[in-house]
């Protein structure tokens, strides 16, 4: 199995939910007063089945017009087309933009081939819980598709794949755990987002329910340094991958881009 993060930069967003590039380097933190500062990263995952893109970012483009998860995707010696699999933990707009993109006036999805993996609950609640996290034209694409394979609760998508619903981020958020041969790699989507959020425990505001979230948090670590998961993490500043230790009550993340 192979893992390759699909880095698509850093990113500054605030009530409006509009995700504006923020480089430390060239910008002042006093300018976007009120914001959050977030890195948005997809990843990529090659089985010995399948060839999986995890959630889709932002949908923003290259200056040469190219998609720039399609960009990404071919640095790592790959082609969009060959995605059979799109695995979404949720679909607020920050990982649910490159589902889809325009080009020359026409709307398509960004991965043709694929089976796009969706929860029923949170689809159905991007739908009737309006919000500026959800832009529901860009599903509207989608399921006129016909890609769309809606599934529920916890269960096994196939033989390498099995998710579970979490709740805790938003009302239906869902996690992955893929397996193939030995190696076992879990992306918690916005349950465990960045390594930070095992190191230190609090409650962050902009979860549907926080005190779930952090739970879960702590939940899943466990899990991880018990299973030796190698685990995703969709926010990460800078240590996009690692597995947990768990040092008494004290969790560690050991940094590493290989399995």
């Amino acid at each position: 199995m192979k893992v390759f993060p699909l880095y698509e930069g850093s990113y500054s967003v605030d009530i409006s939910k509009k995700f504006i590039p923020f480089d430390p380097a060239m910008h002042d933190y006093k300018d976007r007063p009120g914001s959050l500062f977030v890195y948005v990263q997809p990843f990529l995952i090659e089985t010995s089945s399948h060839l999986i893109v995890i959630d889709t970012g932002l949908g923003f483009k290259t200056e040469s017009g190219e998609l720039l998860i399609h960009e990404n995707i071919k640095k790592a010696g790959y082609h969009p087309d060959d995605v059979d699999l799109v695995l979404m933990s949720h679909l607020h707009f920050d990982h649910s933009a490159g589902m889809v993109y325009e080009q020359g006036g026409k709307w398509q999805l960004s991965f043709p081939h694929a089976e796009y993996v969706i929860n029923r609950g949170e689809w159905e609640s991007a739908y009737s819980n309006p919000s500026k996290s959800y832009r529901t034209e860009i599903f509207d694409i989608v399921q006129r598709s016909g890609s769309v394979n809606f599934i529920e609760g916890n269960g096994r998508l196939n033989d390498q794949v099995t998710y579970e619903l979490t709740g805790g981020h938003c009302e239906f958020h869902q996690v992955f755990l893929i397996e193939d041969g030995a190696e076992k790699v879990f992306f918690g989507g916005d349950i465990l987002p960045e390594p930070e959020q095992l190191l230190r425990k609090f409650k962050a505001k902009y979860d549907f329910d926080p005190t779930r979230a952090m739970e879960l948090r702590d939940h899943y670590g466990k899990l991880a340094a018990e299973n030796n998961w190698f685990c995703l993490f969709y926010h990460a500043k800078s240590q996009a991958t690692g597995r947990v230790e768990l040092k008494g009550d004290a969790f560690k993340i050991v940094e590493g881009d290989k399995l």
